[in-house]
């Protein structure tokens, strides 16, 4: 697979002062602070691989992908399909200030800002090396932490089951095509959120999410395709329905809710049961559940996999 290299400066390189100080935030409290003598901007794979906060138990030990492939090759449809367009387009987004809204089936529905955000859980602990499956295969370095810690904050009622996410959309920045159904829904069962691998995360690479991969605040479900990890989030809302999401609603038969990593289901139009990580030539097995059996099997104990893809 041939990537070709973004423009050496795009939009999405210029970074605000406010910006520039959530950087060194969150760098403080990831206890990157070998950032400071090298920069924020040109920590490299070698360099967050040394950083010394302490890698969450659940991270591979899988080598990273490159960061520039990772910043600069990604899936973000409001900013372009190719490959490429985010990284080029997605500067213009404001991510300061930014709210988070959870609510629906909740005792306590409250709005987070991004320092309520950052407060929630020891960042410093909160380094994932992740098998992801982004706009490729991939082993990214996420900084972030379980969704769970979020939302015991609103206290779910009994009844909600489903967890509905809403991604930012502005019109007069983003594409009006009618690609999907705007703006971005995905979804979760209740217990696959709380699962400790699904993160919110605020950062990647030692520093605060750029604006193509999510900025400031994503949700990260690495045993799942990447498109279950929506982007930029404003809202979540806690359902008893299971909700409509972004690509389900766009060709149910190809993207089914779940949406699993499972070599054993292909996609319509192409086999799943290998795939190529970002940087490779020669294919590899596709693992069940992205590798991440042990941990997540058990959510799914008695269901027909190839029924509910």
């Amino acid at each position: 697979m041939l990537i070709r290299r973004p423009a050496d400066i795009t939009p999405s390189d210029i970074t605000s002062p406010e910006h520039f100080r959530q950087r060194r935030q969150l760098l403080r409290m990831s206890g990157a602070a070998l950032a400071g003598s090298v920069g924020i901007t040109s920590l490299t794979a070698s360099a967050a691989q040394a950083l010394p906060a302490r890698l969450s138990p659940l991270s591979t030990d899988e080598s990273l992908t490159g960061r520039k492939a990772v910043l600069g090759y990604n899936n973000f449809y409001e900013f372009g399909t190719d490959k490429e367009d985010p990284a080029r387009n997605a500067g213009v987004m404001q991510t300061r200030p930014w709210e988070v809204r959870v609510e629906g089936l909740v005792a306590r529905p409250k709005t987070f800002g991004l320092e309520d955000l950052l407060k929630l859980a020891p960042l410093e602990e909160r380094i994932y090396r992740l098998r992801c499956v982004e706009a490729w295969s991939m082993v990214v370095p996420w900084i972030g932490y379980s969704l769970s810690a979020l939302l015991k904050q609103v206290e779910p009622l009994g009844s909600a089951r489903y967890v509905a996410f809403a991604s930012h959309y502005d019109p007069e920045i983003m594409t009006r095509r009618p690609i999907l159904d705007w703006p971005y829904q995905e979804g979760l069962r209740l217990d696959e959120a709380m699962h400790p691998l699904t993160l919110l995360t605020l950062g990647v690479y030692g520093e605060v999410l750029p604006n193509q991969n999510g900025a400031p605040v994503r949700i990260v479900v690495p045993w799942k395709y990447g498109y279950k990890s929506a982007k930029s989030i404003v809202r979540i809302r806690l359902t008893e329905s299971q909700p409509a999401t972004a690509w389900n609603t766009a060709a149910p038969e190809e993207y089914g809710f779940y949406s699993n990593v499972n070599p054993e289901v292909d996609h319509p139009r192409w086999s799943q049961a290998k795939e190529r990580r970002i940087g490779d030539f020669l294919k590899r097995p596709t693992q069940m559940f992205n590798g991440y059996a042990e941990q997540v099997a058990g959510l799914y104990q008695g269901m027909d996999l190839a029924r509910f893809h």
